[in-house]
């Protein structure tokens, strides 16, 4: 399995923001601190705020801020909020199949249950648990 950048930036952003509870931050702070592209993250800023995780204000003094409680936050929902596809190969799009034993091969429904066993892992996780250490996080993002 593998989460796309989008997914990551989604993850990191929001860890950010649980990192500074109740704290407005510009989209350029957090990609500087976070190592991510601007450009990259104002989009995944703006689905974050279409899925109601965070809010934004426009303008002097605007930015970015977590909207949740970390602990309503689970990880397993914002990863299938942000990943385009769960395609892991070929014949999971039957549009796209070309596979001429997908019919009657095993493969597919192996992988199935791996993704399904994937994403109720990432279920019992909450934004929460990620920064249980907030000041050992925080340290390593200072300059």
């Amino acid at each position: 399995m593998h989460l796309t950048r989008f997914t990551d930036n989604a993850l990191r952003c929001l860890t950010y923001l649980a990192l500074h509870p109740g704290e407005t931050e510009t989209v350029g702070e957090i990609a500087r601190r976070m190592a991510l592209s601007e450009d990259h993250l104002v989009k995944v800023v703006q689905r974050l705020a279409h899925l109601g995780y965070v809010g934004t204000m426009r303008g002097r003094g605007g930015g970015v801020r977590l909207l949740m409680d970390p602990a309503k936050i689970h990880i397993g929902a914002v990863v299938r909020q942000t990943e385009e596809n769960f395609r892991l190969v070929e014949c999971f799009d039957a549009k796209q199949n070309n596979c001429p034993i997908a019919p009657s091969c095993g493969l597919a429904p192996a992988l199935e249950k791996a993704l399904e066993a994937f994403l109720e892992v990432l279920d019992r996780y909450t934004l929460e648990d990620f920064t249980q250490q907030p000041r050992k996080l925080v340290k390593l993002l200072i300059d």
